[in-house]
């Protein structure tokens, strides 16, 4: 995790996010770049006949503002000792944070921005989703990972290694009653251990719903870090109906999650 792009802004979960990432960097070496986003499209607006309309003061006060937290963002950084770059775009977020992703190692956002399960799907790099007060505690006590044995659990246990490989302890969770498919359980662990992480396999009867399950074991393990793989079923049928990926988005009590499709 050499290249860490991190969601800028001036909500709520930014100190998190910058914490986490600044963090990150230290750990593993790396570097550190903040996105700053200005959605020209924001301030267009089409009329009845079909034309056009752009609110040109009100971006224009959008880019200078924007332009203003940039460079405060660059003076808070060159006060510390983690190298870094602060990036500037126009295209709307979720494309800019993509596009700025396909050279990074991992995307760092807040579960509350309603970006990460969009990024997940779009980005070609992880995607660290943190509560707005919560950032990652490193080196991580406890982490668990979700296993049901797709190829989205597989990508996101693999993305998860230089963070699992320094954790005190990897539990891989499995419930039980979950209709089995692709790899077992027996070859993620087999997997980390290729790694030199050594990780504990627990079996989990399922008791409600495979979410409310999962989310019941790692509140008792009290885990640092959620690792999962995101939309094993499309996203259609999970707004519709619910499901894993769903369920640990909404929930911001839960702990900071590391999903990859």
């Amino acid at each position: 995790m050499r290249s860490i792009l991190v969601q800028g802004g001036r909500d709520a979960g930014m100190g998190a996010r910058l914490d986490t990432a600044m963090d990150l960097a230290r750990v593993h070496g790396g570097h550190l770049t903040v996105l700053i986003d200005t959605p020209v499209d924001k301030y267009v607006t089409v009329d009845p006949y079909g034309g056009a309309i752009l609110a040109r003061e009100a971006l224009e006060t959008a880019l200078q503002e924007d332009d203003a937290l940039a460079a405060a963002f660059g003076e808070r950084l060159a006060r510390d000792d983690v190298p870094f770059d602060v990036a500037q775009s126009e295209l709307p977020q979720l494309d800019a944070l993509a596009r700025c992703g396909d050279l990074a190692d991992l995307l760092v956002v807040s579960r509350s921005s309603g970006l990460a399960g969009d990024l997940a799907l779009t980005a070609s790099c992880p995607v660290l989703a943190l509560p707005d007060h919560a950032p990652l505690r490193l080196p991580l006590r406890t982490a668990c990972v979700a296993w049901d044995g797709s190829s989205e659990a597989a990508r996101a246990l693999k993305a998860a290694v230089p963070l699992l490989s320094a954790a005190d302890q990897v539990q891989v969770l499995t419930v039980q009653s979950a209709k089995p498919s692709g790899f077992p359980p027996t070859e993620a662990l087999r997997y980390l251990s290729r790694h030199a992480v050594k990780a504990e396999l627990v079996e989990l009867p399922q008791g409600r719903s495979i979410e409310e399950t999962l989310a019941e074991a790692v509140a008792q393990a009290g885990a640092d870090l959620f690792v999962m793989g995101a939309y094993g079923h499309s996203r259609l049928r999970e707004f519709l109906f619910g499901g894993v990926t769903r369920f640990f988005l909404d929930d911001l009590t839960a702990p900071p999650l590391l999903i990859a499709h």
